[in-house]
């Protein structure tokens, strides 16, 4: 496989840039997108269980497809125009695809207001980077949430991009981020998406399968690189890894809890009800506005960890496809 520097480029520059407010992201547009499309097909579809399948299926099948088509075609055309201008967009493309430094920006606020003691700012804080509801959270379910989402959203704002980047560059990181964003506004078991989003949440499960656990092996390696308790984070990820609906959302949250020796998950509120999930970790101690830190320094590591290694991955692939 050819060396492809827009990867590390676009690394680099999520973690001195993060994601500016005002420049137009891929995701806004996927996000309108669904929403057309939801609003084309729901009233032209019989209104049963199989009518609504079928609806999701088709969206779930459109959205990635146009994606691609769209960004490598206009890959394409930029590097037709010059080397420069292709080299430009990918670089950008790939930047966006990453969310390692607004990850630790929006959770460090949220620790800031806890040691603040402002607890309804943080609050909405984290309200931000969560889906629950976080207006009934204590302290410590506040600084839960917060290392929660650091930990899970490793796998789907980091690892899984940079995976699908190393394969096929940065037309599909972004095909797996339009997989993802389906799955976070279709891909709910209530009345509304129980039928019109399981192809969604479905294809994400899939998508997310093998990067998801390379995720949680670098986090462990971000454990032992950052002082944390290492392995403890094998042993917690080895018995909690399946504490989840999802099969891969407690991969990262196991290692995470196993690292700092903290209890994470259980029941929590969404829309005004009470969902009850098993907990993943012991519960060593409470859960206290540093962990935070410490579970972006791990955040940190490994992310540098998966970088690392993906791009040793693809120069030995490369490597091997040469020799005669």
């Amino acid at each position: 496989m050819k060396f492809n520097p827009a990867i590390p480029c676009g690394f680099a520059l999520d973690l001195l840039l993060a994601d500016p407010e005002r420049m137009p992201h891929p995701v806004v547009y996927m996000g309108k997108a669904i929403s057309a499309l939801e609003g084309f097909l729901r009233p032209r579809l019989p209104k049963t269980p199989q009518g609504e399948l079928l609806g999701g299926a088709v969206l779930a099948a459109a959205l990635p497809v146009g994606t691609y088509a769209v960004t490598a075609g206009a890959c394409r055309v930029a590097n037709k125009l010059h080397p420069a201008a292709g080299f430009a967009l990918e670089t950008l493309w790939c930047w966006q695809a990453l969310a390692l430094k607004g990850l630790a920006v929006e959770s460090g606020r949220v620790q800031a207001e806890l040691e603040r003691g402002d607890l309804p700012a943080a609050q909405r804080a984290v309200g931000r980077i969560v889906g629950r509801d976080t207006q009934v959270l204590t302290a410590e379910g506040v600084a839960k949430a917060a290392v929660e989402t650091v930990a899970e959203n490793f796998s789907d704002g980091v690892a899984a991009p940079l995976f699908y980047m190393l394969l096929g560059g940065a037309p599909l990181a972004l095909t797996y981020k339009a997989v993802n964003t389906m799955d976070s506004m279709v891909g709910y078991k209530n009345d509304r998406y129980l039928y019109f989003g399981r192809a969604a949440a479905k294809l994400d499960d899939a998508a997310n399968l093998i990067p998801s656990r390379l995720a949680a092996l670098c986090w462990m390696g971000g454990a032992f690189l950052t002082g944390q308790d290492g392995r403890g984070a094998w042993r917690i990820w080895r018995r909690d890894r399946r504490n989840h609906a999802s099969p891969n959302s407690a991969q990262t949250e196991s290692a995470c809890a196993g690292a700092l020796g903290v209890q994470l998950a259980g029941p929590a509120s969404y829309f005004g009800k009470t969902v009850d999930k098993p907990t993943i970790g012991d519960p060593g101690r409470p859960v206290e506005p540093k962990d935070i830190t410490r579970a972006n320094r791990m955040l940190y590591a490994a992310g540098g960890l998966a970088l690392g290694a993906g791009l040793l991955a693809r120069a030995l692939a490369g490597h091997r496809r040469r020799k005669p």
